[in-house]
């Protein structure tokens, strides 16, 4: 996305607040981080690193973090990278198993997309895979993205090397 794209209205969950997490605790950073993205979608990344590593990365003034609130418990996470000069990232992006099918993903790209024009940049960009969830890619697109290129990444399956739980994404084969 090279220009902010119109946004597409939905209203708020009743109950909910977006607000942002100015020096994260690591600790509450991996739990909201693993309900997000990491029972359904195998987002570990962030879960193999020490936590001085990645206090260091969610503690940067230059990384922002936002939650989805509901009744008091974070259920959505938006991180907005901006360490590269001119460039926003779209680093972490999804809402709770709870949240998804309601307007909970559409109210946190409302509130990404200005938030990340708003120092002025040129580029706002994510990254999405095949472990995604099936309409992400679909979503993004809608939401004003558009593609670039395609590469291929290969990892180990983090719940063989223990960072998630074996029975994590059940819908992804796991392969002995």
């Amino acid at each position: 996305m090279r220009a902010p794209a119109p946004l597409r209205p939905a209203p708020l969950p009743e109950g909910a607040a977006i607000r942002r997490v100015e020096q994260p605790d690591t600790v509450w950073y991996r739990d909201l981080f693993t309900r997000v993205g990491g029972q359904d979608w195998l987002w570990f990344s962030r879960l193999v690193m020490s936590h001085a590593e990645l206090a260091v990365i969610i503690q940067d003034p230059q990384v922002h973090l936002y939650v989805l609130d509901i009744a008091g418990t974070s259920e959505g996470m938006l991180e907005l990278d901006f360490r590269q000069p001119g460039a926003c990232e779209l680093a972490f992006f999804g809402v709770s198993a709870a949240m998804t099918g309601t307007t909970a993903g559409r109210c946190l790209m409302n509130h990404a997309i200005p938030a990340a024009f708003a120092p002025g940049i040129g580029r706002f960009h994510v990254h999405t895979c095949t472990l995604d969830h099936p309409r992400a890619l679909e979503f993004y697109r809608r939401s004003g993205f558009a593609p670039t290129r395609r590469e291929v990444e290969i990892v180990p399956d983090p719940r063989l090397a223990g960072q998630l739980p074996r029975d994590a994404a059940p819908h992804v084969p796991l392969l002995d």
